[in-house]
């Protein structure tokens, strides 16, 4: 099993969207700015803190040239570390992990993205929501860049949109679902696993 994740899949837009990301989580209390050093913070191959202004990592982002690891702040000592990739296909993922915070800082990131999901220009394929790592973010993969048939159970929660949505339902149809506009769809367990 893996560590508790959110994995959000979208399209490559023609003009990144960081800047407004950015602005979607610092109202949900969650900065890309550490508190104390006023930098943004990405990690190097090492595992080690880079220090670097905002701008200059939303411009790295906008390349798409290759994978970068940054920290968003909920508080000067917690942070949650985003893995963000660009792949070749015409999809960017990122996946946000969310062990080690509590249930309420969990339920802040996971309304960071949702609304992130819902309120950005760039359509989202999907997000994925297993906070308590009931699976490997990379399983996904397959059935959302790919149109794979294999299909992981949903943990606590994804938002999807169709042909995604009509396969969960089919593989599962006791799943609840909510419709929340721009097409996508939140489907949920009746009951927790």
């Amino acid at each position: 099993m893996a560590d508790g994740f959110i994995r959000w899949y979208r399209e490559s837009g023609a003009t990144p969207v960081f800047a407004e990301q950015v602005e979607l989580f610092q109202a949900h209390g969650i900065g890309l700015v550490h508190p104390v050093s006023g930098a943004a913070v990405v990690l190097d191959v090492e595992g080690e803190h880079v220090l670097m202004p905002p701008d200059e990592l939303g411009r790295l982002l906008g390349l798409r040239v290759a994978s970068l690891t940054m920290d968003w702040w909920i508080s000067q000592d917690v942070d949650v570390v985003d893995t963000y990739t660009y792949e070749p296909w015409g999809c960017e993922i990122q996946t946000l992990w969310v062990d080690g915070l509590t249930s309420e800082q969990a339920d802040s990131v996971e309304a960071a993205v949702l609304a992130a999901a819902r309120g950005l220009p760039t359509p989202t394929r999907a997000v994925i929501v297993d906070r308590r790592g009931r699976s490997d973010p990379d399983d996904w993969d397959a059935a959302v860049l790919h149109d794979g048939e294999v299909l992981p159970a949903v943990a606590d929660r994804v938002l999807v949109r169709d042909p995604l949505k009509g396969k969960l339902l089919r593989k599962s149809p006791e799943l609840r679902s909510e419709e929340t506009g721009a097409g996508l769809t939140l489907l949920s367990p009746a009951r927790p696993l």
